[in-house]
């Protein structure tokens, strides 16, 4: 049985647990999820038919993953800035870097630590969900949602399997604009097919705001700032070149740079102040969940989830 034939309720509950064993009882970021079910739903023919369809139940960040959660990752493990996970650019964005090189660590700006992390490319994602997926601490960060290997200039797939990963498109895009209540799409992910700055974080504004400030205007599955306040990269990938896609516009970006029709190809390494990132996690079948629940003696109870300036 797969989980999307199962009640929404129970849908529900599992995910609940799936996110409390996300989280390991050493780890110290946290994320609130949206459940995204209404699995093998039609792709948006607005688009072609080309996105929005997931044939699947999944879970995606509720919220923009912000300054003190990257903050927990660089200070476990940006000691030497492998990879090059810090950008010098983001003391003035929330976090600062301090000491020498294999000492290194990092302070976030209380009044910035709920923005969104920017100066971040797909590369810095992909390794924070791997050190996620990993159980956080001294988790590894090269291998894991995805295997890296210390590059930073290829194409890198999702490992089949992994728990935890940056969205894909389509995963992405059904969480934005799909509802599920009226089997269709919006133009803007606030459930509605027009926008204005009182309900969300675009030019003019010309300012980052805290994740989740236009609380009054989610998408219609619940998450925050799929439009506006920084674009976010995705899963997607042009095959012939050295981009991924991001998508949802941003406080520097105009009105239009929300709409479902605005998914852009960006360098995979580009490390800009308009450009963040969510995560997504995978639901397992209920039989295989049943077994990591009972194994970690847990009991769930039944109750009535391109340059763009």
């Amino acid at each position: 049985m797969y989980l999307s034939l199962l009640p929404m309720k129970t849908q529900q509950h599992l995910c609940a647990a799936i996110a409390a064993l996300i989280t390991t009882a050493s780890a110290t970021v946290t994320m609130d999820w949206v459940t995204i079910g209404n699995a093998n739903n039609a792709a948006d023919p607005a688009t072609g038919s080309l996105y929005g369809a997931v044939g699947y139940a999944y879970q995606i960040g509720k919220y923009e993953v912000t300054n003190a959660q990257y903050g927990e990752f660089l200070n476990a493990k940006g000691q030497l800035n492998a990879n090059g996970i810090y950008n010098s650019n983001m003391p003035i964005r929330g976090i600062t870097q301090t000491g020498i090189s294999g000492n290194f660590s990092y302070t976030v700006t209380t009044a910035l630590a709920n923005h969104p992390v920017v100066y971040v490319s797909w590369y810095d994602a992909a390794r924070f969900a791997n050190w996620m997926m990993n159980g956080q601490g001294s988790g590894d960060m090269e291998t894991g949602a995805y295997t890296l290997n210390n590059t930073s200039n290829v194409l890198i797939l999702a490992n089949a399997g992994a728990s935890l990963h940056i969205p894909s498109e389509d995963e992405w895009y059904k969480a934005a604009y799909y509802n599920a209540v009226n089997t269709s799409y919006s133009l803007y992910p606030n459930g509605l097919n027009s926008v204005t700055n009182a309900q969300a974080n675009f030019n003019p504004s010309q300012i980052i705001t805290d994740v989740g400030t236009y609380s009054g205007f989610p998408s219609s599955y619940g998450t925050y700032d799929q439009g506006g306040n920084v674009f976010e990269w995705n899963d997607g990938y042009q095959l012939y070149s050295s981009t991924r896609m991001i998508r949802g516009g941003s406080w520097g970006n105009s009105m239009g740079n929300l709409a479902s029709a605005a998914g852009y190809n960006y360098n995979w390494s580009s490390e800009d102040p308009i450009l963040g990132f969510r995560l997504a996690s995978t639901i397992p079948e209920p039989s295989s969940l049943l077994l990591t629940i009972l194994a970690g003696g847990m009991l769930l109870v039944r109750r009535n989830r391109s340059s763009l300036f």
